[in-house]
């Protein structure tokens, strides 16, 4: 997440994230999922903008980036489907998460946010997460609350599962339903590449969709290779236990997967929920290659990124 703060005025880049491992514990009894995943902020950004007001009032003005609303113009369906209409600002996460605040720091004064958005929704890329943390990190600033990370991660738990996570500057390990979260240090950056075809998921089919693991994996092998640096071992551990369920609601899932399994990624899996799928590579340039065979075989939308 990077943050200007100039006056009133505050911007805020946004960034998705992938999951490198991803296990199914249990079922809590609140309804949501017992896990376990090492997740991992991406260079793809959102731009979340927001300035102080005099007011008390509340606003949100949200739109596809130019370069996105191009493609989506130039593709008809298909680029409608890879980056889904925004949602109304009453529906929108971003405002959600600044009503919020305003309330629990008892604010008396309003703010104005214009978000920007390249990070594709239904996807598994945390965008929608990733505005609400930024709106919150954005809104402290520019009312001057003066709050902690620990203050606003009790607020961004209460919006989502991942929202806390992207209150953190780098990969991490999270647990119970993904607030409880264990910062991982020593990580060199991943090149990945990520495809997102043109169509999405609901994340609570997903997980509906998903039993828990009879024997879970857990995180200590991946989180070593991590720390050593040993991308190729890393490649062989990346596990998600969703996509077994997201293969069975989407066909783009086992589509994806023949698609990369016939390139020569280290390693490759779904993000999150799907419906992004994520390949593992050596280094910039073989991303950048691999980046280019997928979009000859029209999968969707394909992007390079380093973690």
């Amino acid at each position: 997440m990077y943050v200007r703060h100039r006056g009133t005025l505050v911007e805020v880049d946004a960034p998705a994230k992938v999951n490198l491992f991803l296990e199914i514990l249990s079922r809590r009894a609140d309804g949501f999922h017992e896990l376990e995943t090492l997740m991992a902020p991406v260079g793809l950004y959102d731009r979340v903008s927001l300035a102080a007001n005099s007011t008390k009032t509340l606003s949100l003005s949200c739109r596809w980036a130019h370069g996105v609303e191009g493609y989506r113009t130039r593709h008809g369906a298909v680029g409608g489907g890879i980056w889904e209409a925004v949602p109304a600002p009453e529906d929108n996460l971003a405002l959600r998460s600044l009503a919020l605040l305003q309330r629990r720091a008892g604010v008396e004064t309003g703010a104005d946010v214009r978000l920007v958005k390249r990070i594709p929704a239904s996807a598994g890329l945390g965008g929608a997460s990733s505005d609400a943390a930024a709106v919150l990190v954005a809104a402290n600033l520019a009312w001057g609350l003066g709050w902690s990370r620990r203050q606003l991660a009790e607020v961004a738990a209460e919006l989502g599962s991942d929202v806390p996570f992207f209150l953190h500057g780098g990969p991490c390990l999270c647990r119970g339903r993904g607030e409880r979260i264990e910062p991982v240090e020593g990580v060199k950056p991943l090149n990945l590449v990520i495809a997102r075809p043109p169509a999405g998921l609901a994340t609570a089919a997903v997980y509906r969709a998903c039993s828990p693991a009879e024997q879970p994996r857990h995180a200590g092998p991946i989180l070593a290779a991590a720390r050593d640096g040993d991308v190729v071992q890393l490649g062989r551990l990346l596990f998600n236990r969703l996509q077994n369920a997201a293969e069975r609601l989407s066909p783009w899932i086992g589509r994806l997967q023949d698609a990369f399994g016939r390139l020569n990624c280290l390693g490759h899996q779904m993000s999150g929920s799907g419906t992004s799928y994520v390949g593992l590579c050596r280094h910039a340039s073989h991303a950048r290659a691999i980046a280019a065979r997928l979009r000859a075989t029209g999968v969707g939308a394909v992007f390079v990124v380093t973690t």
